[in-house]
């Protein structure tokens, strides 16, 4: 069975060293035969989903439309690149939860309320969590709220920090094996 890894960030541009690690991401996600899963948004998500296509990874959109329709106008959202685009008509806060419980681990790069929603169910919901460092967004407060307020909570998710993707993944990997 392949391992599912959520990739959550900010679904609008970003800087080109935050889409280079995006894009580093889908690939190390793709070279260790995993799946690449995102809340189907264009940006950072899909930066990574693109990227895991194009080095033969299998990819898997969970939208908050209920149609291809209403995902593309509606949404704005891009269909390109999907081996499978699943329509929950939840909207984007519970598409995120559906995105994120599908998922084995997830991955946060950069982002802004959305993804820290994205990040709090997966750590509630038990998930390994992996931190991509020195992206800007939520990621950098994740370790001042493990800190003061999740830290040490029972039944919680597992954070991994690391600053590399390739590396980040590996570790993330790692940690699913032994659970």
């Amino acid at each position: 069975m392949k391992y599912k890894i959520g990739v959550y960030g900010s679904g609008k541009d970003e800087s080109t060293d935050v889409v280079e690690a995006a894009r580093a991401i889908g690939k190390a996600i793709a070279q260790n035969n995993c799946i690449t899963i995102t809340g189907s948004c264009p940006g950072i998500p899909h930066e990574a989903l693109v990227s895991a296509k194009e080095h033969n990874g299998f990819t898997v959109g969970v939208s908050p439309a209920a149609s291809i329709q209403e995902h593309k106008e509606k949404f704005g959202f891009p269909v390109e690149k999907f081996d499978l685009l699943l329509f929950t008509g939840f909207g984007k806060k519970g598409r995120n939860v559906v995105s994120v419980l599908t998922c084995d681990a997830a991955i946060f790069i950069s982002g802004g309320s959305g993804t820290l929603n994205e990040f709090t169910i997966a750590y509630d919901e038990g998930k390994v969590c992996g931190i991509l460092l020195n992206t800007g967004g939520m990621t950098s407060i994740v370790e001042e709220l493990e800190k003061n307020i999740i830290g040490g909570r029972k039944n919680s998710g597992t954070i991994i920090y690391d600053s590399d993707p390739e590396k980040l993944i590996k570790r993330v990997i790692q940690k699913l094996e032994v659970m």
